[in-house]
């Protein structure tokens, strides 16, 4: 039968620690009432005894949150322990989560204290916690790098002063997978009691492994987990909670698991705590980053389009996200091209479609990912039926502050190449005049019209023109990243409207 893991969220505390995260006590409600959404067991409100702001935060986590455990942290001393309890008076499930360091090195240079001092002092913070609850958490501070028999012996002392839960934190974030995991091993088979307590795992992430040493700890009795939210805490933060939560899920068969974690809330609950804390997401981060769920390139997303199961192993449904994207880019097939058209409302024909995908593919190479905005502009560009009399084969501007604009545009009329150069006022004048000669056409500009598609500094320009010669009158339009490209192309776009509607009359 599956075995439930608790999970014991950090997020308030751990996570607050992280250099730059100050949350005020109504940020911490409303991470609280998410929190408690996403069906955490545990929410570790703060450390009380480290400033107002942390015990206020405790206190109101408490008042407000009834139906999950609250924890509170606490250094192993009466003073620490004391203020947690009086911040969790009020909590309908108080658990006081104390520590004291078991490695060689932090006794030396953190405590300045023997071994059997500090078994004495962890001996009796245990008990004082005992006055305030009876859910108490035990942490040996540097488990992973402390010695496995005085370790073992500091947990037995600790269920025996009544400890219920044990916490076996990898502080600095050294151990390896299998190293961790032997050492939970080694402690259930060497600590007296410890059948009758919850196993907890406190990861942090230095090595990138905070994941990887949680959930391997389960194959030798772990069951409960410490995590983040978005994995943030002190340094390189802790077990991120939406892949702690997912990996599970995705695995249950197979790791004979389970949480009761609702993993529907892990989309809101995380774009929430990145952004009340300020730190942003990494584009690339596993679940809630925000490729995690897109797919530019084109065997992917043919792929995609074919089955989803393909290429993507969870469904972004699940996590309370709308569905995949397929982006647009320069690695994109014609597949997905033609699908998102459609998507938008176009019907094309394959000699449209084509049309438009070549522009798409230069356009792509240049702007990177290409919006539902830039698409529309590039078919409604490409797809006018005009004949290409005037065909733009290249421009080069010289242009600046002391100097005269000039501008070379060579244009092919009927498969021969046409060149001019000529001066003007600015890039554009000189381009259009020397259009003029090329053309022969004494165009009029009657209106000249300058829109940005999209946002940002790599938007499509979209320029409309309406120009008149011989007494015919027409728009023109051109659309490119470079404002000037699409100024010049909106012009011969114009020249060859005048050519065809003179045919026509």
């Amino acid at each position: 039968m599956a075995s439930k893991i608790f999970i014991f969220d950090t997020t308030l505390r751990d996570g607050e620690q992280a250099p730059g995260i100050h949350l005020n006590v109504k940020e911490k409600l409303e991470i609280a009432h998410q929190l408690a959404k996403l069906n955490v067991d545990i929410i570790e409100a703060g450390f009380p005894i480290s400033s107002p702001s942390d015990f206020e935060g405790v206190k109101a986590v408490s008042k407000a949150i009834k139906d999950r455990s609250i924890a509170a942290l606490a250094r192993a001393n009466f003073k620490d322990i004391d203020a947690a309890g009086e911040a969790l008076k009020n909590a309908a499930n108080p658990v006081i989560h104390t520590f004291i360091s078991s490695s060689d090195i932090h006794l030396k240079y953190q405590l300045n204290k023997s071994r059997e001092e500090v078994l004495e002092i962890a001996a009796a913070s245990v008990k004082r916690c005992k006055k305030y609850t009876d859910q108490i958490e035990f942490s040996a501070m540097d488990a992973t790098r402390s010695d496995k028999e005085y370790l073992a012996k500091m947990y037995e002392i600790a269920i025996k002063n009544g400890a219920t839960v044990l916490n076996v934190p990898d502080t600095v974030g050294y151990a390896l997978p299998l190293e961790y995991s032997e050492l939970i091993a080694y402690l259930m088979n060497n600590v007296k009691g410890i059948e009758d307590v919850i196993i907890s795992v406190h990861c942090h992430n230095d090595l990138g492994l905070a994941v990887a040493n949680s959930i391997l700890a389960l194959n030798h009795g772990a069951r409960q987990i410490e995590c983040s939210v978005n994995g943030i805490g002190e340094r390189a933060g802790n077990a991120a909670i939406e892949e702690v939560a997912l990996i599970i899920d995705t695995r249950k068969k197979d790791l004979d698991v389970y949480t009761d974690i609702n993993i529907k809330e892990i989309a809101k609950t995380s774009s929430l705590v990145a952004s009340l804390t300020g730190y942003l997401i990494a584009p690339n981060k596993a679940i809630i980053g925000k490729n995690a769920f897109a797919h530019e390139a084109g065997i992917h997303q043919d792929g995609m389009l074919k089955d989803r199961s393909t290429y993507e192993i969870l469904k972004p449904e699940d996590i309370g996200l709308s569905a995949s994207k397929l982006i647009l880019g320069k690695h994109s097939g014609r597949h997905a091209f033609a699908k998102r058209l459609e998507d938008l409302g176009f019907m094309l024909s394959e000699a449209e479609i084509e049309k438009s995908f070549e522009r798409f593919k230069l356009l792509a190479e240049k702007k990177g990912a290409i919006s539902d905005k830039d698409l529309k502009a590039i078919v409604q560009n490409e797809i006018r039926e005009t004949s290409e009399y005037f065909k733009l084969n290249y421009y080069n501007i010289l242009s600046g502050t002391n100097i005269k604009s000039t501008s070379t545009v060579g244009i092919e009329i009927n498969g021969k190449l046409f060149e001019s150069s000529y001066n003007g006022d600015g890039p554009v004048d000189a381009s259009f005049k020397a259009i003029d000669q090329i053309t022969k056409l004494k165009a009029k500009l009657v209106e000249y019209v300058i829109e940005a598609v999209t946002e940002g500094k790599d938007a499509i320009g979209s320029v409309k023109i309406i120009a008149s010669a011989n007494g015919v009158e027409v728009m023109g339009r051109g659309i490119s990243t470079d404002i000037i490209e699409a100024s010049i192309k909106a012009y011969v776009d114009a020249m060859n409207r005048i050519i065809e509607k003179q045919e026509v009359e």
